[in-house]
């Protein structure tokens, strides 16, 4: 039985651990090509070598998301090596979570510079050549809280915000030559940075949770696949919370 993404090139960036980890290797099971970006190459090549050895094509390529000229470097590079891009997913993000008096300049550019000017300068760079392949799926993974807002995270929850509104407006822009655009928005999920909280914290987090229990990177990576396949071929400029009933 062929593989939903059989032979297509994937492009995803922040793919060195976490959500991004979990994203490149769903999409490598079901039999793409995968360029693994981080900005911390150990991390990239980790990965890459890890894909490589159970079977799938991949590489490793270290980037600043924030830097324009790394990042065409880097997309140049990635369509030598494989030829074409099929899937971008957008999944490069930090946080430096503050109260709004007290956030600092540099913080927010930081979160915004990652989070938002990353995703364009990738989309920008890459949605070239989909246009010229007439095809091609953007992901953008951005979050709950730049649907509803949270305390303490101004920089992160605008910067989600806009990528849901640059989501929309790249769906409308490059529809008409066969590109969709789309969103995944985690709630809480488990990550190395959710395990430092206290179990106080978590307990706080779940009771608001419908499904009580805390999401996995796995279960966003699956969203992710379904929006880069053709099981979402009429499904363009879409939100899609993975929360677990958080904010509905």
């Amino acid at each position: 039985m062929q593989k939903l993404l059989e032979n297509r090139v994937a492009v995803v960036t922040g793919a060195g651990r976490g959500i991004g980890e979990a994203i490149a290797r769903r999409l490598a099971g079901e039999g793409a090509i995968l360029a693994v970006c981080d900005v911390m190459l150990d991390n990239a090549q980790q990965v890459a070598t890890s894909l490589t050895k159970s079977g799938t094509k991949a590489g490793a390529y270290a980037v600043n998301v924030t830097d324009s000229k790394q990042v065409t470097e880097v997309c140049d590079k990635i369509v030598a090596d494989f030829g074409r891009v099929d899937i971008l997913v957008n999944n490069a993000g930090i946080t430096r979570d503050g109260l709004l008096l007290r956030m600092s300049d540099e913080d927010w550019d930081a979160v915004l510079g990652v989070n938002l000017k990353g995703a364009f300068l990738f989309t920008r760079t890459l949605s070239r050549t989909m246009l010229k392949q007439r095809s091609g799926v953007i992901v953008n993974i951005a979050s709950i809280v730049g649907m509803v807002g949270n305390a303490g995270q101004a920089n992160y929850s605008a910067s989600k915000a806009g990528l849901i509104g640059f989501t929309k407006t790249v769906a409308k822009e490059l529809a008409s030559r066969g590109i969709r655009s789309n969103a995944v928005a985690p709630g809480f999920i488990q990550t190395p940075m959710t395990d430092k909280l206290s179990p106080e914290a978590k307990k706080m987090q779940m009771d608001f949770i419908a499904l009580k229990r805390l999401g996995l990177p796995e279960d966003v990576a699956n969203v992710v696949l379904f929006l880069a396949s053709d099981l979402s071929s009429y499904v363009t400029g879409q939100v899609i919370a993975v929360d677990g009933g958080l904010v509905m």
